[in-house]
């Protein structure tokens, strides 16, 4: 489990927590994420209870949406992104939750006209994100 600023390494049997930047950290998302602003809903089908909040940003397999109040860590939900004149939607499932903050959301099956959507907004993403470094 990753404790954000601390981790957990063996110290003559015993169990030592460091500071994070004290130790190799290997990223270990499959791609990469960019900063993205939309609105977005989040529903938790079983229960019918849906949760608006926005994404602040963005990766081919995942996002994080801030809102106050987020789904518990491995709720199962169907998520709806709407930016511009494109919408996406995808079964997905909150990977982490922060109370007050937001969730990690990993998409987990995305028709093909959210996929194209996807796409298309993460080539914006990235080439704005290449036009502010220079």
């Amino acid at each position: 489990m990753f404790w954000g600023w601390l981790a957990k390494t063996s110290y003559y049997g015993g169990t030592v927590f460091q500071p994070e930047a004290a130790i190799d950290y290997q990223e270990k998302r499959r791609s990469p994420r960019y900063s993205f602003i939309a609105s977005a809903e989040l529903i938790e089908e079983r229960a019918d209870v849906r949760i608006a909040s926005r994404v602040s940003e963005l990766s081919l397999h995942g996002c994080y949406l801030d809102m106050l109040n987020p789904f518990p860590t491995g709720t199962m939900v169907l998520v709806k992104i709407a930016a511009g004149d494109s919408f996406f939607e995808a079964k997905a499932k909150i990977i982490y939750s922060q109370p007050n903050m937001g969730a990690g959301v990993a998409f987990l099956q995305v028709e093909g006209d959210s996929q194209a959507a996807l796409e298309r907004w993460l080539d914006g993403a990235e080439k704005e994100q290449q036009r502010q470094s220079g």
